[in-house]
């Protein structure tokens, strides 16, 4: 047999440091698959919908930070990874995805299954390109492979089929001519004594941290002494800078703490670092800002600016440190811990459980979780209420990790994005924290989990409704429809599927339950009914929200859903936060 396209393609992303591919196979993924079965030194991980490729693939590139890869066969096979990739560009991790396209000579003849993946996937790619001849192999498929690496984004290689099947023609890049390493990047002189000028100058300094910041935890708790400031995270800082923080004041954003919020609001200087934080009603409008970011499209676009500076936050800490004087007045910093203290007051006063007194509340479960995970466990974390239980209850030390669809926002990305994890980290706890109706939407890569022997804990919170969109409808005064889920007994489910399972709707048997489920060495799920009505409020409660829940309890009323209202009226919860986050 003759060297092909798909054998060069797959040498290549072997040399590339690829060691698995997710995705489902198809007639026009034949050459490469075929490829892989007989090279047989990059894995093929076998998932249910190509979404979960997607999604897996992307987890691998945060977990790891190496390249990852995906495929989707011609047509529906190829558009199910979008919304995975979007989340992938958005994220900003390196993640190439190949698109396989139908026979080259009957493109644009409107043949079976046929779409123009070129176009569809520049949305949320850096690079897209078609190979429509084997000498184009080598030269796209390792700049698609450098602009993923080197730009930590999304790209894509589109392929025919048939094309994979021919004799290959030119040699391509050694190992080292494609495992780029990531720049160091360090401002100018100029600009790191103009940003020192800037801090020296405020007395009330904040640092909002990111993402970015990833790496930076010991130079960033120097730069929080020298200037006496609190440090404020976005929910993507949490897992780097959270831990072993003396200036910690919590999480701002729709789902922070009020002492996040108030840190910089109450700041006549803020210093973003690494974080592109998306809400701006949680700026300050009258603090001189300052941001510094290795993307230059972040910076400036969430507020106004004093000061732009494009650089690595560790790097650029480092080199501005010497530069600094030293605050003398750490007023502001006590104030942001006093106040950050007084927020998390009454934060466990729900994260209980009695025997006998259900439902449970979720936050009794993330405590458990959190409590019973290992040292160095991954978590992955569905969106909506369940990403607050895990901002708010997880605690992080600098070996755990947290990977969620941040910036996206997908519904359905945990248990995906913890089959990512688990197969690049195959000697790693993995607890996926799924909402039932995120799970319910990928339900079938349970059977990947099984299939592939991937031992995954799954804990499933069950309250039989999208809960954080009723909050919203709640929040603008609407009466929540559409948000009610029946919802079969998950553990049945996962038992007939082949994971070892258990329900749980008694508090007293939590822990224990948790407890066994993690103990478990193969695939297991804990399905968790949980507190129906729980309301996780945000930090700060806006005077149309409280009219918003004052309409919506009118209204509720009026169309006999009372019971409702007075669930909520007898929970002392509701009002305590409603009213104390205003």
């Amino acid at each position: 047999m003759s060297h092909t396209v798909a054998d060069q393609f797959v040498e290549t992303l072997h040399a590339a440091g690829v060691r698995r591919i997710y995705g489902l196979v198809g007639d026009s993924l034949n050459g490469i698959t075929d490829a892989l079965r007989r090279h047989a030194d990059i894995e093929w991980v076998h998932v249910r919908h190509e979404e979960a490729a997607a999604f897996a693939a992307g987890a691998e590139a945060a977990v790891t930070g190496e390249l990852a890869v995906c495929a989707g066969s011609c047509g529906p096979g190829n558009t199910h990874l979008i919304n995975g990739l979007f989340d992938c560009h958005r994220t900003r991790v390196p993640v190439l995805a190949i698109a396989a396209q139908i026979p080259s000579a009957e493109i644009g003849r409107n043949y079976f299954q046929e779409t123009k993946p070129d176009e569809l996937f520049r949305a949320c790619s850096d690079y897209c390109e078609l190979i429509s001849q084997p000498e184009q192999l080598p030269g796209v498929l390792e700049t698609a492979i450098r602009s993923a690496i080197g730009r930590r984004g999304v790209s894509v290689v589109v392929v025919p089929g048939d094309v994979t099947l021919r004799s290959s023609v030119g040699s391509g890049s050694k190992p080292a001519g494609l495992r780029l390493a990531a720049p160091v990047v360090t401002p100018a002189p100029a600009e790191l004594a103009a940003l020192a000028a800037f801090l020296d100058a405020g007395r009330k300094v904040t640092l909002l941290c990111g993402r970015g910041c990833a790496g930076a935890h010991a130079p960033l708790m120097r730069l929080a002494e020298a200037l006496q400031s609190p440090i404020v995270h976005a929910f993507g800082g949490k897992e780097h800078v959270e831990w072993d923080n003396p200036y910690d004041v919590g999480m701002t954003g729709l789902i922070g703490f009020k002492s996040g919020y108030k840190a910089m609001m109450d700041c006549d200087t803020l210093l973003m670092l690494g974080t592109d934080l998306p809400y701006r009603q949680f700026f300050p409008e009258h603090s001189r800002i300052a941001q510094v970011d290795i993307r230059p499209e972040n910076i400036g676009r969430r507020a106004p600016l004093e000061l732009g500076v494009i650089g690595d936050v560790g790097a650029t800490i480092e080199a501005l440190l010497p530069l600094l004087g030293r605050r003398a007045e750490p007023a502001h910093l006590r104030a942001s811990l006093a106040h950050y203290t007084k927020s998390r007051e009454g934060l466990n006063d729900l994260a209980t459980g009695k025997p006998g007194e259900g439902p449970i509340h979720p936050q009794y479960l993330t405590k458990v979780i959190n409590e019973r995970a290992a040292a160095d466990a991954i978590f992955t974390f569905d969106v909506g209420a369940v990403s607050i239980w895990a901002a708010r209850y997880l605690e992080m030390n600098g070996h755990r990790r947290l990977v969620g669809s941040l910036a996206h926002g997908s519904m359905a990305n945990a248990l995906p994005q913890a089959i990512g994890a688990q197969a690049s980290s195959p000697d790693r706890q993995v607890v996926s924290m799924s909402g039932d109706g995120g799970l319910a939407m990928l339900l079938g890569e349970l059977l990947t989990l099984v299939q592939l022997k991937l031992p995954v804990k799954v804990i499933v919170y069950n309250n039989g409704s999208l809960g954080f969109v009723s909050l919203e409808m709640k929040g603008a005064g609407f009466l929540d429809f559409g948000t009610d889920l029946q919802n079969p007994d998950f553990a049945a489910v996962a038992r007939a599927i082949g994971l070892h399972a258990q329900r749980v709707e008694d508090p007293g048997e939590l822990e224990a339950a948790v407890a066994d489920i993690f103990a478990h060495p193969g695939p297991a799920l804990l399905d968790v009914v949980i507190d129906a009505q729980e309301l996780s409020m945000p930090p700060v409660v806006t005077a149309s929200e409280v009219k918003g829940f004052s309409l919506w309890s009118a209204t509720a009323v009026l169309n006999g859903r009372g019971d409702e209202v007075l669930d909520l009226l007898t929970d002392g919860n509701f009002f305590k936060n409603l009213l104390g986050s205003a």
